[in-house]
C-alpha cells in the first residue's frame, strides 16, 4: 500500500497536524522533514548548559530540543538544542511547544553543530539568519570538532559577534553575565 505523505499550505495547517507519534519533523515547502535524533555528544553538551542555565533562571524557563520555533524562510520551523525564555513565554507555551512568529522572542537559542559540511553551514549560515530574523537577542554556535562557541549578539537588527571562545577562555553572554563558564567545561568529557 503506498502512504501519501501530507502537504501543508500554511504553518497552522501544519500545527493542526497529528501524525500519533512524537516525531520531530521539519516543515520544508509543504512537506515533513523526519528530524534524526541528535548525537549522543550534542545531547551531552545541551543538558550541560540546561543544568547551569536552570540553575540562574529556573527550570520552567530553561527548554530542550523538543522546542519548536516558527522561523521565516525554509524549513518553517527549528528546532535550538537549548531555549531559555522569557517569564511570559511559560505560559503561552503550556499547550504546545511551538514559538510562534507572532510572540516575542525568546532570550537565547543554543545550537550544537552536528559533524558534516550541511549541518555547519545549517547552523552557521541559515539558522543564524533566521533567528537573526526572529529578533532573537542572543545566538550560541558551540562547535564540537573546533571546540569552540560562538555567541552573538542582536544589536539593530544584525548578529555581531561578542566572542568565539576556546579552551580557558570565560564565555561572555551579554544577557547572562552571572554565568560562570569557561569554554572547556562545554567539552569536558
Amino acid at each position: 500500500m503506498i502512504q501519501v505523505k501530507p502537504r501543508f499550505q500554511s504553518f497552522e495547517e501544519y500545527l493542526n497536524y497529528d501524525d500519533g507519534t512524537d516525531k520531530l519533523y521539519e516543515l520544508f515547502n509543504g512537506e515533513l522533514i523526519e528530524m534524526p535524533p541528535e548525537s549522543g555528544i550534542n545531547v551531552q553538551i545541551a543538558t550541560f548548559l540546561l543544568i547551569q542555565f536552570a540553575t540562574l533562571v529556573g527550570y520552567r524557563r530553561v527548554r530542550g530540543h523538543g522546542l519548536e520555533l516558527e522561523v521565516n524562510g525554509e524549513p518553517r520551523n527549528r528546532y535550538p538544542n537549548l531555549t531559555i525564555l522569557r517569564e511570559q513565554h511559560i505560559e503561552q507555551l503550556a499547550k504546545r511547544n511551538t514559538f510562534r512568529l507572532s510572540m516575542l522572542p525568546p532570550l537565547l537559542v543554543v545550537e550544537v553543530v552536528s559533524p558534516g559540511k550541511l549541518q555547519r553551514n545549517r547552523d552557521y549560515v541559515a539558522k543564524r539568519t533566521q533567528y537573526q530574523d526572529c529578533g532573537i537577542p542572543e545566538y550560541w554556535i558551540i562547535d564540537p570538532q573546533a571546540q569552540t562557541i560562538l555567541i552573538l549578539e542582536l544589536s539593530d537588527g544584525i548578529y555581531r559577534e561578542v566572542g568565539n571562545f576556546a579552551s580557558e577562555a570565560k564565555l561572555i553572554s551579554p544577557q547572562f553575565s552571572e554565568l560562570d563558564l569557561i569554554a572547556a567545561q562545554i567539552f569536558d568529557r
